[in-house]
């Protein structure tokens, strides 16, 4: 059987020379609306130029008017149309007559690391890399010059020879505007813009170089240059390579070419890029483009299957919940260190401006735009910034919010709604300071009692029923489990009848935000600091459940305990207003409980709510009489210890 080598032989061997001296400046030319037949060798070059840096060519060559293909009338025709008929120094034709002819430059290619021009001689190849391979094409600049010589002339004939006549221009106002920022968006359309490039490209200068023909003698001698100097092996280490590094010099890996992805308009935003984000950008960039939006839309725009917990979680760092609707906060549209592109004020005020403007929407739905400017302070253009990004202009009304109240997603999650509610009593105690007012200069002076914002009283009884019966089925069920799973004989009390909730009007909170009560509610009782009965009734309720699980409490760990179940109640089934201290120290004795008077140090740390203690005294079961017997113990032998001393929460077994 034949091996590869007898297949294919070995003719001959060529030694490959690498010349170095035209490495830099060799230029491959090509002219590609002429035949390889009719070159331009034989042609008169006129001048010749080159910006380097660009790898700009022009040349100039001349035009055989003598030719039987030239048409003598058309050239003058252009000749006239370009200079017109005066002669002048900086005329592009001198002879009245299109007699030259611009050939101009463009790259082929922009890398040109694998080509190279090669000599062949003697049995030897000599290859010089190529700096540049420029496709020589004829330039049409004379008619853009023509152009402009036809808009001068009818412009002169329309302004006239005469200046005589003409009145001294009149002294106009000129009105001084801030510029914007330039973001990074703005800057790379910019630099990618044809009159950025044109611009660029006319700041290099040209080089001006002496042409020679081919059989010109300075040819001749350049054209030496393109073989290598020395065949010395030793200069030509480029060549000398293993089998290896030969073959991927040959064919080197391709490299995957970046795609510039297309910079599109600041206002722009592409759902598909959106997506590739983390949630709580895509939160941030959709807030901050469509600076209101209900929940259920926001929703709708994020991927489905999106989790609505973070997306909750998310909304709440970067807006603020306006009307049941999520309003961008003022900080992400104003960040730190910047101003209005209008009038330059600072980002610091104009987020204090905006807060003020949404805390009013939180309490009526329409509002003059001339009453918010007497209060902020802030230039017009700012002001209707701020009302555009949330309302509309109604006749005779001002400025209505942008959408319908979403009583919806505050019935839906009251929590949320609440914590928000609390926010805005923050933020709106810090405007009273700085802007030097109080809510109740923008209450309605005709009416004692306000209509309710949010929630109807049929809403508010409907809901109270429906939570009343489930949580009261629920208690039921574990109570009946508890019994069926316990061999402690547990004390039967009666159960008196359900009173009551008092659903009338005065019991609705008026002069809510966004629709949560205050301490102005006429239905609250400012006489005693207490609420109505079936607030104690609520609050004994609580006492005696909370001390059956956790059976010794501190009366701040209480506290706290208290204030977790307030929040966790929707707002219709409410019943607290305001308990001070005293009541539910009250509350606590009432129920079947005592205080322990457990002895803390002189110089203990504790806080005072952390020292009074208390402790459930009687449960019905069993083993009360020994719980009593404990706390006597505790409160006699603590102060002998001298070691130890009691900590809440270690006795929640007893």
């Amino acid at each position: 059987m034949a091996s590869g080598d007898d297949d294919d032989p070995i003719i001959e061997e060529i030694d490959v020379y690498l010349a170095k001296s035209l490495a830099d400046k060799l230029y491959l030319f090509q002219y590609p609306v002429r035949p390889s037949t009719m070159t331009y060798d034989d042609v008169n070059h006129l001048a010749a130029r080159i910006k380097p840096k660009q790898q700009r060519v022009e040349l100039e060559m001349a035009i055989n008017t003598l030719s039987p293909n030239y048409c003598r009338s058309k050239g003058e025709q252009i000749a006239l149309n370009v200079d017109g008929t005066a002669y002048d120094e900086t005329n592009t034709y001198t002879e009245k007559l299109m007699d030259t002819q611009t050939f101009s430059s463009i790259q082929a290619t922009t890398n040109t690391s694998r080509y190279a021009a090669a000599v062949f001689r003697k049995g030897e190849l000599h290859v010089t890399p190529l700096t540049g391979i420029l496709q020589m094409r004829p330039s049409f600049s004379y008619i853009d010059k023509a152009d402009n010589k036809s808009r001068e002339r009818e412009a002169a004939n329309e302004g006239g020879d005469s200046s005589q006549d003409e009145a001294e221009e009149e002294v106009k106002a000129i009105t001084v505007r801030f510029a914007r920022p330039e973001s990074e968006q703005a800057r790379q359309r910019r630099i990618q813009s044809y009159e950025f490039l044109q611009k660029k490209q006319a700041e290099e200068p040209w080089a001006h170089l002496h042409y020679h023909g081919v059989r010109d003698s300075r040819s001749e001698h350049e054209r030496q240059y393109l073989f290598c100097q020395s065949v010395d092996a030793s200069e030509n280490s480029e060549l000398v390579k293993t089998p290896k590094e030969y073959l991927a010099m040959l064919m080197p890996p391709l490299a995957e070419e970046k795609v510039v992805k297309p910079v599109g308009p600041s206002n722009v935003l592409s759902m598909a890029q959106l997506r590739t984000l983390p949630l709580g950008d895509q939160v941030k960039t959709l807030m901050k483009n469509v600076k209101v939006m209900p929940f259920a839309n926001l929703m709708g725009l994020l991927a489905s299957g999106t989790d609505s917990t973070a997306v909750l979680r998310c909304i709440q760092q970067v807006a603020l919940l306006v009307q049941g609707n999520w309003v961008v906060k003022s900080d992400v549209l104003y960040p730190k260190n910047t101003c209005s592109p209008h009038s330059g004020v600072p980002a610091e005020v104009l987020c204090r401006g905006r807060d003020f403007v949404m805390w009013r929407f939180t309490l009526e739905r329409s509002v003059m735009r001339k009453e918010i400017t007497a209060i902020i302070k802030l230039p017009p253009e700012d002001v209707k910034e701020f009302l555009e990004h949330v309302a509309a202009p109604r006749v005779n009304r001002g400025w209505e919010f942008l959408l319908p109240t979403d009583a919806e997603f505050i019935k839906k999650h009251p929590d949320v709604a609440h914590r928000q509610h609390m926010l805005w009593l923050g933020i709106q105690s810090k405007l009273e300071k700085v802007f030097n007012f109080s809510k109740e200069d923008f209450m309605p002076k005709n009416s004692s009692q306000p209509e309710p914002v949010q929630i109807s009283g049929e809403q508010r009884l409907k809901m109270a029923q429906e939570r009343a019966q489930d949580h009261r089925s629920s208690l039921q069920k574990d109570l009946d489990t508890k019994r069926a799973g316990t061999s402690v004989r547990i004390k039967q009390e009666p159960i008196g009848e359900d009173e009551p909730m008092d659903t009338s009007s005065s019991s609705i909170t008026n002069g809510s935000v966004n629709g949560y009560p205050i301490s102005t509610s006429p239905g609250f009782d400012h006489t005693n600091g207490n609420g109505a009965n079936a607030s104690s009734l609520e609050l004994q309720d609580f006492v005696q459940k909370t001390f059956r699980k956790h059976f010794v409490l501190t009366l701040n760990e209480f506290k706290r305990l208290l204030n977790l179940h307030l929040a966790s109640m929707p707002v219709s089934r409410s019943v607290f207003h305001s308990i001070s201290d005293h009541m539910l120290q009250e509350a606590i004795l009432l129920s079947p409980c005592r205080q322990i008077m457990v002895p803390f140090p002189a110089q203990s740390k504790a806080a005072p709510d952390e020292q009074k203690v208390f402790g459930l005294w009687e449960t019905g079961e069993d083993f009360d009489k020994q719980r009593r017997l404990l706390y006597d113990l505790v409160n006699e032998e603590l102060p002998k210890s001298g070691g130890t001393w009691y900590r809440p929460g270690l006795a929640s077994g007893l």
